[in-house]
């Protein structure tokens, strides 16, 4: 990174208001202009300059654009997180600059509980189905206590939590992750996962809006991948798979959470699954086509639905490509 662009870019009062910000969470264009009380398109200028001085990330979201402070490549240090350094050391000796940043941050309170608004509608506008789907499984505690047992063996590092929906899984395992990434292709469930994670420090975790089966992510970038009750959304889960396997690290590992095979027709209507659950052997396939050695399946049993959870490791030749799968 180039001193000047930094320089220029933090010779303005509110862009340094802005690199607060984003020091504590990810947020939205209209939300910093709602905090900053400043116009939408002022707003943007401001966010061009720091974007182009490598201060911040710019992600576009369906219609929303999200910033982000900046992390450099690798995890070196860089000009911008001594920047970042710099501006906590002035908020606590600069008694103006705390006390603009101490309002700036009780406006920010208010987006917070906005998002929790938010979250809370969508959840009552569709605790019926989510209802009568818990209904036909064992409950989510259990489950999630036996996914816990399942990746104990070994640090989960950089997680990758495809499907994210509402963020849950991404919270339970944010403690013991490195950072967590969580993707979703809908706008509005990243919306929801947002107000749940909020509290979490803005550095430990990313959401991504993105296809399970094209994931926009290098390869080799994650330690362990999780699919929570994602997988029977797919239509090619080989694809996805092997889409999984390309993210991630040699010794890596999978996690799929899902359905045992069942005869539940009204899922695929009312609620769009693809796939009727999937049986040890058809799972077992698609895991080491796709590079991964399958661990033993763990079993929980519901009325009627079982609940499979299945894990494996990332293998160090390189799994099959989705064209080499498609072939």
């Amino acid at each position: 990174m180039r001193i000047d662009p930094l320089l220029r870019a933090l010779a303005d009062p509110t862009r340094l208001r802005i690199m607060r910000l984003l020091a504590t969470m990810e947020l939205a264009v209209g939300e910093l202009a709602q905090v900053l009380g400043q116009s939408q398109p002022r707003v943007s200028r401001h966010i061009r300059i720091l974007v182009d001085a490598a201060l911040a990330e710019r992600r576009k979201e369906g219609s929303w654009v999200f910033l982000k402070a900046a992390v450099a490549e690798g995890g070196a240090p860089s000009l911008g997180q001594a920047a970042a350094q710099l501006l906590a050391r002035a908020e606590a000796d600069d008694p103006a600059f705390s006390a603009r940043c101490a309002e700036d941050r009780r406006h920010l309170a208010a987006i917070r509980a906005a998002r929790e608004a938010t979250a809370a509608a969508y959840f009552a506008r569709h605790a019926g189905e989510w209802d009568s789907i818990r209904s036909l499984h064992c409950p989510d505690a259990p489950v999630e206590a036996a996914l816990a047992e399942a990746l104990a063996s070994a640090g989960i590092g950089h997680l990758l939590d495809i499907g994210t929906g509402t963020g849950r899984m991404a919270e339970l395992f944010a403690a013991r992750a490195d950072h967590v990434t969580g993707l979703d292709m809908s706008p509005e469930m990243l919306r929801i996962a947002r107000a749940r994670l909020q509290h979490l420090p803005a550095d430990r975790f990313d959401l991504v809006q993105g296809d399970f089966a094209s994931l926009p992510f290098a390869a080799a970038s994650f330690d362990t991948v999780l699919f929570h009750q994602v997988l029977h959304y797919a239509q090619a889960p080989e694809l996805v798979l092997a889409e999984a396997a390309r993210v991630t690290r040699a010794g890596g590992r999978i996690a799929v959470v899902d359905f045992a095979a069942h005869d539940r027709e009204e899922l695929r209507t009312a609620h769009a699954h693809a796939r009727l659950g999937f049986t040890d052997e058809q799972m077992l396939a698609l895991l080491g086509e796709a590079g991964f050695a399958p661990a033993l399946p763990v079993a929980l049993p519901g009325t009627p639905l079982t609940v499979k959870i299945w894990t494996g490791q990332r293998a160090s030749a390189p799994a099959p490509t989705a064209a080499k799968v498609a072939a």
